[in-house]
């Protein structure tokens, strides 16, 4: 996965240490320290996803969210919130962000959560050859395909889709509500949740041993590990 990152972040050192890890993964980016800086790198039109905290310097990041959404539907806007900011995260989401990370974060949340946001953006699409492999299978992402020892393991639609939400979030816990909106978006007609208890059966039972490694969290969903 590759793709240009802008982060507007105006604490230095959370936003040295989050470039350097984006970096690593193959990401540019652009880190702007204020409103006035993040307006100037998202005029160039480089950016793929903005990383965007919400108190600045020289205004709020709710102003930046609300002048890139007038503009701009496409781009996936990730808000940076501090912990027990609940009402932050509900104004961010309302005015057009995709998602939100808790300060402190951990960094590999935090990538899966861009990778997954750029994915369902269609922006940065994953190369054709990208291969997830666990333990006797191996997932193509590029033609939505599972293999077990070199044969096509046959999965409806509905099963790819929900087997893809588990790898692109990898390690981190996905609840029913998530993944009921996450195939309603891909075209579901109608989902609810006795139909996802359906789709878990059957792609757990076509598995077979490494229907282990999704991980049911009473009460609250699903975790995917690849180990």
């Amino acid at each position: 996965m590759t793709g240009t990152i802008l982060l507007v972040e105006d604490d230095f050192a959370l936003a040295m240490g989050t470039e350097y890890a984006l970096q690593a993964e193959g990401y540019t980016v652009i880190h702007a320290g204020n409103l006035s800086a993040a307006r100037e790198a998202f005029a160039t039109g480089k950016a793929n996803l903005i990383l965007l905290d919400v108190m600045l310097p020289d205004g709020s990041g709710y102003d930046f969210c609300r002048e890139v959404r007038s503009t701009n539907q496409q781009i996936p806007i990730i808000f940076l919130t501090a912990v027990g900011e609940e009402v932050n995260i509900v104004q961010g989401l309302e005015l057009g962000a995709d998602d939100y990370v808790t300060k402190p974060y951990r960094v590999k949340e935090l990538l899966s959560r861009i990778a997954a946001n750029l994915r369902r953006s269609g922006i940065v699409k994953p190369a054709q050859s990208e291969q997830y492999i666990f333990g006797k299978h191996v997932f193509q992402m590029g033609e939505m395909r599972l293999l077990k020892n070199g044969q096509v393991v046959e999965l409806t639609p509905s099963e790819l889709r929900l087997l893809k939400e588990f790898i692109q979030n990898e390690g981190l816990v996905l609840t029913r509500n998530q993944l009921l909106e996450r195939l309603y978006d891909t075209g579901e007609s109608f989902v609810d949740d006795n139909t996802l208890s359906v789709y878990m059966k059957r792609l757990r039972d076509k598995l077979e041993e490494d229907a282990e490694r999704i991980e049911t969290v009473r009460g609250i969903g699903y975790r995917f590990r690849k180990e």
